[in-house]
């Protein structure tokens, strides 16, 4: 990925005065609907889809309007179940995704939000991570990304915040929007959802702020904005898993996608990568397919009647066809570990395995040397620990995951690995 810089801001025209109003948005046509297919065959018959990874399927499917009661239930239910097997240990953007979910639109889940006083916790979570900044150099918690959500559904469903705080963390030149020297478009993205939510609420009278935080929400709206069209190449922002938030965040912020040829293109390399099976989790194709309908999570409204959409259904007596697989044969891969000196191995795994199986092969072979842990996410496992050695939010360190050299965008358990491939994890410092 490229450093970031800004563009020139001829032609980038915020829409900042009237609440609710959307600027140009770019969605695939209701003819080539079908197009969209694959991604709910990920959503609706992964083995996967439970936990976050279920609330993320949830709130894409209410947003679009693809209603389907006996999934919603089973849905809904691995939301609570999974709340309850991790208590307290719920992360804050985890429980600000749960409540958009649930409150995506007006149904009877709004019970259970107000009975276990979801919003409320998850005010707690958040002046935790601003506590936490205050002590660890300006580190949050988790992460911006994270803190965004936070806000988002604070706003959204009327939670308590500052809107000074947030003038004072969400500067755009914020080190926290950049990972590894780069620019991280979908945290830049989520921000200016975030954002525009709140400057939504002052501009309508739903919160009070002076006008000078108003004019610096609006300018951190619109320098996020001019980062994340930095990074477009051949129609993608960022990379293929941060484009649906960078289509949300341009369709509230931006005149990007009135020019149709600037559409066009997003749309044909999204939805090659789409055919191409780029989508393979759950939680990938959550995150693009509203986007690609024309909606975006400022969508959300715990008032309103759940959409529905009767050009595009889905129901259990009518599964999304998955295509089959060919029998799976051998491959040989090269593994390393990278900390201060690099321990290597080859290990032979399935055709169509995912970097996680080669490290559990590795590990397999020498426990010492390849030993590793990892935590589900809403993108599916992430590499907490190798060697013994943790990653650490404060320190700002993690550990990366490289193919053939190059820093890899999908995670440990959807990167399909190729035969003769040179995989290392590698720890690092963003």
């Amino acid at each position: 990925m490229r450093p970031s810089y800004q563009l020139p801001l001829v032609g980038l025209l915020l829409s900042s005065l009237i609440p609710g109003q959307l600027c140009k948005i770019c969605e695939v046509s209701k003819e080539n609907y079908s197009d969209l297919k694959p991604l709910l065959s990920t959503m609706v018959n992964s083995k996967y889809t439970r936990g976050i990874q279920a609330a993320n399927t949830l709130l894409s499917l209410r947003l679009v309007g693809i209603q389907n009661q006996s999934l919603e239930h089973q849905l809904t239910q691995g939301i609570q179940e999974d709340m309850k097997r991790k208590g307290s240990d719920l992360t804050s953007g985890q429980l600000a995704l749960i409540i958009l979910a649930l409150g995506a639109c007006k149904n009877t889940d709004e019970v259970f939000i107000s009975d276990a006083h979801l919003v409320r916790k998850l005010e707690e979570k958040f002046q935790a991570e601003i506590e936490n900044m205050e002590i660890h150099n300006g580190n949050p918690l988790t992460n911006y990304y994270q803190l965004s959500l936070d806000v988002l559904a604070l706003c959204l469903f009327s939670g308590d915040y500052s809107v000074t705080e947030i003038v004072d963390r969400f500067t755009p030149d914020n080190k926290n929007y950049y990972f590894g020297g780069h620019f991280s478009v979908d945290t830049g993205a989520m921000a200016v959802l975030a954002l525009t939510c709140v400057q939504r609420s002052i501009t309508s009278g739903k919160i009070e702020a002076d006008e000078k935080d108003l004019n610096k929400i609006n300018h951190y709206r619109e320098s996020l904005v001019n980062k994340t069209l930095s990074e477009e190449k051949d129609g993608l922002f960022g990379n293929t898993y941060s484009t649906g938030e960078a289509m949300q965040a341009l369709f509230v912020s931006s005149n990007y996608f009135e020019n149709e040829q600037n559409c066009q293109k997003t749309l044909h390399t999204v939805l090659r990568n789409v055919s191409q099976g780029a989508f393979r989790t759950p939680t990938a194709a959550a995150q693009i397919l509203p986007a690609l309908m024309g909606k975006t999570y400022l969508d959300v409204n715990k008032d309103s009647a759940c959409a529905h959409s009767p050009d595009f259904n889905i129901s259990s007596d009518d599964p999304v066809s998955v295509t089959p697989t060919a029998s799976p044969s051998k491959i040989t891969v090269n593994y390393s570990v990278q900390i201060n000196k690099t321990y290597s191995t080859s290990v032979t795994v399935k055709n169509g395995s995912v970097f996680l199986d080669v490290m559990e092969a590795a590990q397999k072979k020498n426990r010492t040397l390849f030993c590793f842990t990892t935590e589900e996410s809403s993108w599916g496992p992430y590499v907490t620990s190798v060697q013994g050695i943790q990653a650490n939010n404060n320190d700002r360190t993690y550990w990366e995951l490289l193919s053939n050299g190059k820093s890899l965008s999908q995670g440990v358990g959807s990167y399909v690995v190729k035969d003769g491939d040179n995989l290392e994890v590698r720890w690092a410092k963003y």
